[in-house]
């Protein structure tokens, strides 16, 4: 038994019934990145059905779907990276994470800088590049934290490498998590360069809470089955209930950790986060990196579909939108797709719409385990239910 969960990260499919609750009516981050991009090519996820669930420019419906296919939909308020991957693995919330929509209050500010005997500068909610930009060249001459926050639940304290070595922001960002227990997460937000040319590192790192129940991850290695990450999923779930985890820097990265992995871990869950849509792309409004990601990951899929064996399970989907088309820079409440495949899995069923928490259900079932959250719909896609 084995399942691969590929998440790409902010790639939804249309605004949910409440978006405008969340400034988000007219978000559809697939959709309209074809329609914007105008060229887009992902015959491997057409011939999946991709655009049998949503209609998208240049990926029209496939006659005969090779995987079933579907979207699924956020029960939990908010929007956040922490709280999709958590409902797709079986924890519903129940209220969101709070949000700082006006900056970092002067008191959480006081209280860090006591914390860490040090002033800090930002605050204000604010792109993580353009605040480097803007306050880079005062952090290297006084050496202050750079603080900022966004419309996600976040912390985020940004610091150049040769002013502020990375043991000591991390351990910054380990204060603020203590301090602030209940903002989503704390982001180490690491940079190098010049003023005018500064540039962000790989080496973020992510200080989420900890799910307030058990998970299916927290599930299946208490059932002893291997759970191995890729990217940044350890850090989403407060590193609980995961055997091994694989750190990457970007997508290409991570799709060939994604394959070194297949080579090596033989059952259980393979759990991968392909960051760059939502990181690089989608925050920057960056329509044209987008689409070319999606292209580079539609071009390699056909390499990972190759070291599937029978009775694996592959599921590709997503956390929320993050729609690189509109004036926004954060994240969007949207559908997310889920395409799922492998040799024992029925082509062309369409799942409709479910919830998130489906899938934790669906792959409980899969491995034989129970979950309180969750409607399985694994009997209407495996090929010897009936």
């Amino acid at each position: 038994m084995r399942a691969l969960i590929l998440l790409l990260d902010g790639c939804g499919v249309g605004e949910l019934p409440d978006a405008d609750k969340y400034g988000d009516v007219g978000s559809s981050t697939i959709p309209n990145v074809a329609k914007e991009y105008g060229a887009l090519s992902l015959p491997n996820l057409q011939k999946l059905g991709l655009g049998n669930i949503v209609e998208i420019q240049h990926v029209p419906p496939a006659r005969s779907p090779l995987a079933s296919y579907g979207k699924l939909r956020e029960l939990s308020p908010g929007k956040d990276s922490v709280t999709g991957h958590w409902e797709l693995m079986g924890i519903i919330l129940d209220k969101p994470f709070p949000v700082l929509p006006d900056g970092i209050p002067s008191e959480m500010i006081r209280r860090f800088e006591k914390a860490i005997h040090k002033k800090v500068i930002g605050g204000q909610p604010i792109s993580g590049t353009v605040i480097i930009e803007q306050l880079g060249e005062e952090h290297i001459k006084t050496g202050y934290p750079i603080v900022y926050t966004s419309a996600d639940s976040v912390f985020q304290i940004a610091c150049h490498k040769d002013i502020v070595p990375l043991d000591e922001l991390y351990r910054m960002c380990e204060t603020a998590r203590r301090l602030f227990p209940d903002i989503g997460r704390v982001i180490a937000r690491p940079f190098i360069g010049t003023v005018g040319n500064f540039n962000r590192t790989p080496e973020r790192k992510d200080y989420s809470l900890t799910p307030p129940g058990p998970t299916l991850l927290d599930i299946l290695k208490a059932h002893g089955f291997p759970v191995v990450t890729v990217g940044k999923i350890d850090n989403l779930f407060g590193h609980r209930g995961i055997t091994e985890s694989f750190h990457t820097k970007n997508n290409s990265d991570g799709m060939a950790t994604i394959l070194d992995v297949m080579d090596k871990i033989k059952r259980g869950l393979i759990f991968a986060n392909l960051v760059d849509f939502d990181m690089l792309w989608g925050h920057r409004n960056n329509i044209e990196g987008f689409a070319k990601g999606l292209m580079e990951f539609d071009k390699w899929f056909p390499s990972c579909i190759k070291k599937l064996k029978e009775g694996d399970i592959l599921i590709i989907t997503a956390d929320h939108g993050i729609d690189p088309t509109t004036p926004s820079t954060d994240h969007s409440r949207e559908y997310v797709p889920i395409l799922i495949t492998g040799e024992m899995i029925k082509k062309g069923v369409n799942l409709r719409t479910r919830n998130m928490s489906d899938l934790a259900g669906t792959l409980a079932g899969y491995f034989g385990v129970k979950i309180k959250n969750g409607k399985s719909f694994l009997r209407e896609i495996i090929l010897d239910a009936d």
